[in-house]
Protein backbone atom coordinates (compact mmCIF):
# COMPACT_ATOMS: atom_id res chain seq x y z
CA UNK A 1 0.00 0.00 0.00
CA UNK A 2 1.13 3.52 -1.26
CA UNK A 3 0.89 6.14 1.42
CA UNK A 4 0.09 8.81 -1.00
CA UNK A 5 -2.50 11.02 -1.25
CA UNK A 6 -6.20 11.38 -2.54
CA UNK A 7 -4.99 13.78 -4.81
CA UNK A 8 -1.98 11.70 -6.45
CA UNK A 9 -4.64 8.37 -6.77
CA UNK A 10 -7.48 11.06 -8.63
CA UNK A 11 -4.16 12.06 -10.71
CA UNK A 12 -3.59 8.92 -11.96
CA UNK A 13 -6.74 7.90 -12.49
CA UNK A 14 -7.78 11.19 -14.60
CA UNK A 15 -4.63 10.95 -16.63
CA UNK A 16 -5.32 7.01 -17.62
CA UNK A 17 -8.84 8.15 -18.70
CA UNK A 18 -7.65 10.90 -20.75
CA UNK A 19 -5.06 8.10 -22.40
CA UNK A 20 -7.26 5.92 -22.92
CA UNK A 21 -10.27 8.86 -24.42
CA UNK A 22 -7.68 10.01 -26.72
CA UNK A 23 -7.00 6.51 -27.97
CA UNK A 24 -10.45 6.19 -27.93
CA UNK A 25 -11.26 9.40 -30.07
CA UNK A 26 -8.12 8.76 -32.21
CA UNK A 27 -9.52 5.67 -33.30
CA UNK A 28 -13.18 5.69 -33.68
CA UNK A 29 -12.77 9.13 -35.42
CA UNK A 30 -9.48 9.36 -37.36
CA UNK A 31 -9.22 5.53 -38.43
CA UNK A 32 -13.15 5.48 -38.74
CA UNK A 33 -14.07 8.68 -40.61
CA UNK A 34 -11.12 10.89 -41.69
CA UNK A 35 -7.80 8.57 -42.79
CA UNK A 36 -10.43 6.02 -44.20
CA UNK A 37 -9.89 6.93 -48.02
CA UNK A 38 -5.52 7.01 -47.14
CA UNK A 39 -6.18 3.46 -45.14
CA UNK A 40 -7.94 2.08 -48.39
CA UNK A 41 -5.17 2.94 -50.98
CA UNK A 42 -2.27 2.46 -48.53
CA UNK A 43 -2.78 -0.50 -46.82
CA UNK A 44 -3.58 -4.47 -47.16
CA UNK A 45 -7.49 -5.67 -47.26
CA UNK A 46 -8.78 -7.27 -44.63
CA UNK A 47 -10.87 -10.35 -46.10
CA UNK A 48 -12.86 -8.94 -49.15
CA UNK A 49 -12.78 -5.11 -47.57
CA UNK A 50 -10.46 -2.75 -47.46
CA UNK A 51 -8.81 -1.80 -44.48
CA UNK A 52 -10.22 1.53 -43.49
CA UNK A 53 -14.16 0.22 -44.30
CA UNK A 54 -13.14 -2.88 -41.81
CA UNK A 55 -11.62 -0.13 -39.12
CA UNK A 56 -14.86 1.70 -39.43
CA UNK A 57 -17.03 -1.74 -39.02
CA UNK A 58 -15.12 -3.95 -36.84
CA UNK A 59 -11.47 -2.57 -35.85
CA UNK A 60 -12.87 0.49 -33.95
CA UNK A 61 -15.23 -1.97 -32.08
CA UNK A 62 -12.44 -4.32 -31.07
CA UNK A 63 -10.23 -1.33 -30.14
CA UNK A 64 -12.90 -0.19 -27.74
CA UNK A 65 -13.47 -3.60 -25.90
CA UNK A 66 -9.09 -3.65 -25.57
CA UNK A 67 -9.70 -0.28 -23.99
CA UNK A 68 -12.40 -1.66 -21.14
CA UNK A 69 -9.54 -4.55 -20.81
CA UNK A 70 -6.86 -2.16 -20.34
CA UNK A 71 -8.56 0.24 -18.26
CA UNK A 72 -9.97 -2.76 -15.73
CA UNK A 73 -6.38 -3.86 -15.80
CA UNK A 74 -4.81 -0.61 -15.02
CA UNK A 75 -7.51 0.47 -12.62
CA UNK A 76 -7.05 -2.73 -10.50
CA UNK A 77 -3.40 -2.34 -10.14
CA UNK A 78 -3.79 1.59 -9.28
CA UNK A 79 -6.34 0.45 -6.63
CA UNK A 80 -4.13 -1.87 -5.31
CA UNK A 81 -0.98 0.89 -5.11
CA UNK A 82 -3.03 3.42 -3.39
CA UNK A 83 -5.01 1.23 -0.94
CA UNK A 84 -8.52 1.03 -2.41
CA UNK A 85 -8.81 -2.43 -3.78
CA UNK A 86 -11.60 -4.56 -2.20
CA UNK A 87 -9.31 -7.18 -0.99
CA UNK A 88 -7.79 -4.97 1.23
CA UNK A 89 -10.78 -3.44 2.82
CA UNK A 90 -12.10 -6.93 3.41
CA UNK A 91 -9.47 -8.11 5.67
Amino acid sequence: MDNSSPRSYRAACLKLTLTLLGVWAFVSLGCSVLLRAWMDSNMPAVGHAPFGFWMAQQGSIICFVALLIVYAVVMKRLDTKYGYSEEQGAS
